[in-house]
């Protein structure tokens, strides 16, 4: 059975000496009385709430999964994952960074991702139920009316209810602008919804008293494709005046998908038979509504992986150290043993290091980006919401697909390590690589995120917001530009940003002519993207590391020795893949199309 130990070190590492979390979420009107002690309680205890009630109950949920009786379309989810629930709503957890108003802790954001990047190491399928509420929480907070807050958002925040988002059907995907499914006005001001919903994460289980879905459906005067699709807030039971649970509504599970992972998380195909749901924000406005909860599952996402790639890094790098197979090539090891371990084998720490890497990259990035989104939410000041929002649009769809992507990566390497051993479910490291896949794919495709960044936030600006983050980069290069030991790190940033700069040049160039040159060269451009975010953010790391280790008054910290050994691997053994990725980007569109359809 695999285990499990939260990354509090690491968290507080970049929160309290790479980020200065403290002193930034102080600087915001709501979280003036926030400091270092206060965060570091929370993750220690979310910490032992994630090791200690959700990772026990992982690897059997998988193999027992969710249960669909076909009478009465309940799903019961599988043994101890609603005791588990139960003990996250009483210890206060789905409260945590919601509004005060509603009755939230209104502790920052950058908490809440840190709680979630450990629940998702523990037990990704679990998670989903309370993080899609969380995302259902932020989409009516921002655009429900007084009387739909005043209904849900109490309930969500407390985790008495759950949440969901219902937005896609089987002939759509992605591109919702086909979706069918019907909202007839009712008369008092609520709409009937008819229609069905498939790939509903989930969307019925045992958890909570009713569900809260949030459902895309067309209006009977709806213009067609996107710009006729509007949002409704749709209850499993009927809310009564007084707040309380009344009948059930006409919505309910027709099927549970049988898929290849994250078996403890209820994937439903949602009927709607009359539904009765009112409206959320402007007709055929639903999209922009949904994108709130869209955006926030995206990031959310991005944090799973980051949670896989953690627990598998840990497990792998644990069974290395003990498995004894074959000598080093370069001299016996372990003399006193009939074999060396395989951590002692050059393409073992490979594996090994790869994961370490993007678990540590990625973390640092999730941290930065929750930074800028509780500075977004609670700054006063237009100009820091203006630069905070453009950092957020930005760093999402790689946040999404960059860390999904070497999450896939990384869990498979770390199943690699444990060779036969990991594909073996009893030890856990084959449902890692099973979880992990579903990310690269829901809440829009990689490639999705990747047109979506080159595309939108790159392109349809001009470059704004990229040349905005990239002056952050520009500046922390001038200022460590001229210390010998930082040149190993800042060196291929500089010259990473500039090879950027040309490509997305050309790249706006070739577009013109062809748009199909966006969408030839998208998935390698955010790649290049977020290895230089990534290379920003290790150079960051390794400034703090190497002035820790300055401080010659006590032994040096082994926590800063491996985190620079870390940098170092990632500048010499992954950032250079961004060389191939640009030469595949500029070789267009022609070798991409150039086939006739009839050949394929």
């Amino acid at each position: 059975m695999p285990q499990y130990t939260p990354p509090l070190r690491d968290m507080q590492f970049l929160l309290h000496e790479v980020f200065d979390a403290a002193s930034v979420l102080r600087a915001l009107p709501a979280h003036a009385e926030v400091d270092a002690d206060t965060l570091n309680a929370v993750l220690e205890e979310g910490g032992k709430f994630a090791a200690q009630v959700t990772a026990p109950i992982n690897l059997s949920g998988d193999a027992e999964g969710c249960t669909l009786d076909a009478t009465s379309h309940a799903v019961t989810t599988p043994q101890g994952f609603k005791d588990a629930y139960a003990q996250y709503v009483a210890g206060g957890w789905p409260a945590l960074s919601c509004d005060p108003a509603y009755g939230g802790q209104g502790l920052p954001l950058t908490l809440n991702l840190c709680l979630y990047e450990m629940l998702n190491s523990a037990n990704q399928a679990w998670t989903m139920y309370p993080g899609l509420s969380h995302g259902a929480y932020e989409a009516l907070h921002v655009h429900g009316t007084p009387e739909q807050k005043a209904s849900f958002l109490p309930k969500l925040t407390s985790g008495e209810w759950t949440g969901t988002m219902c937005l896609t059907e089987s002939h759509c995907g992605t591109d919702l602008g086909l979706l069918r499914s019907k909202a007839e006005p009712r008369g008092d001001g609520s709409y009937a919804l008819t229609g069905e919903k498939i790939f509903i994460s989930a969307g019925e289980h045992d958890l909570a008293a009713n569900i809260v879905h949030l459902v895309l459906a067309r209006l009977p005067d709806a213009p067609a494709g996107s710009k006729g699709i509007s949002l409704f807030v749709v209850p499993k039971f009927l809310v009564k005046a007084d707040g309380s649970v009344g009948e059930r509504n006409g919505l309910y599970c027709a099927a549970i998908e049988q898929k290849m992972g994250i078996h403890g998380n209820a994937t439903c195909q949602i009927v709607l038979d009359g539904a009765v749901g009112t409206l959320v924000g402007a007709p055929h406005k639903g999209l922009a509504a949904m994108f709130v909860m869209m955006n926030a599952a995206r990031l959310g996402v991005g944090n799973q992986s980051l949670g896989l790639t953690e627990v598998a890094y840990q497990n792998a790098a644990a069974y290395a150290r003990d498995r004894i197979q074959m000598r080093s090539l370069s001299g016996i090891k372990a003399p006193d043993k009939p074999a060396d371990p395989i951590i002692v084998h050059p393409d073992v720490r490979k594996m090994l290091l790869t994961a370490r890497a993007y678990a540590e990259g990625g973390r640092a990035m999730a941290i930065y980006t929750s930074l800028q989104l509780d500075v977004l939410v609670s700054t006063d000041n237009d100009d820091e919401r203006r630069d905070a929002e453009d950092t957020v649009a930005l760093l999402t769809p790689i946040i999404k697909a960059f860390t999904t992507d070497n999450g896939w990566i990384a869990t498979s390497h770390c199943q690699q390590v444990l060779g036969g051993h990991g594909y073996i479910h009893a030890n856990g490291m084959e449902q890692f690589v099973r979880d992990a896949r579903i990310n690269m794919i829901y809440e829009g495709t990689n490639t999705i995120q990747s047109l979506d960044l080159l595309g939108r936030k790159v392109l349809g600006d001009n470059g704004a917001k990229l040349k905005k983050f990239g002056k952050r980069i520009a500046e922390f290069v001038d200022d460590e530009g001229t210390d010998e030991a930082m040149q190993e790190f800042i060196n291929p940033l500089a010259d990473l940003g500039d090879k950027l700069t040309k490509l997305t040049t050309e790249l706006g160039m070739k577009a013109f002519g062809n748009a199909d040159e966006v969408g030839a060269a998208a998935v390698d451009y955010l790649r290049v993207v977020g290895h230089l975010c990534f290379a920003y953010f290790f150079a960051r790391m390794a400034r703090v590391a190497l002035d820790a280790q300055k401080k010659g008054d006590k032994p040096v910290d082994p926590f800063y020795t491996a985190k620079l050994a870390t940098a170092r691997f990632y500048f010499a053994k992954l950032l250079p893949e961004t060389a191939m990725l640009i030469r595949t980007a500029r070789a267009g569109a022609a070798p991409l199309m150039a086939m006739d359809e009839a050949l394929f």
